[in-house]
């Protein structure tokens, strides 16, 4: 399965971004996204990419998707490919 996770940039260093997912802090790469982003800037990161910036006005809706999905019965098989892409499990 292919997902895309959204994540808040915390800090930018060159093509690499840290970003934030629900507490969880990953090294995100910035090289194929098309337009910069900044500390507070919200992505949808896929497999270690941010593939796009989330415009300010999806993010509320995009972040509450998200966490309805994470908040799912263990052995959901999509809350399980969300807690994957973030680096929790699913127990």
């Amino acid at each position: 399965m292919c997902l895309g996770v959204p994540g808040r940039v915390i800090s930018v260093q060159g093509r690499v971004a840290t970003v934030d997912f629900w507490g969880v802090r990953r090294d995100v790469q910035l090289h194929i996204i098309d337009e910069p982003v900044e500390p507070g800037d919200y992505i949808l990161n896929h497999v270690g990419f941010a593939v796009r910036r989330i415009a300010p006005a999806e993010v509320e809706r995009t972040v509450a998707l998200f966490e309805e999905l994470l908040a799912a019965q263990p052995g959901d098989l999509l809350a399980a490919e969300v807690r994957s892409q973030i680096g929790e499990t699913d127990g």
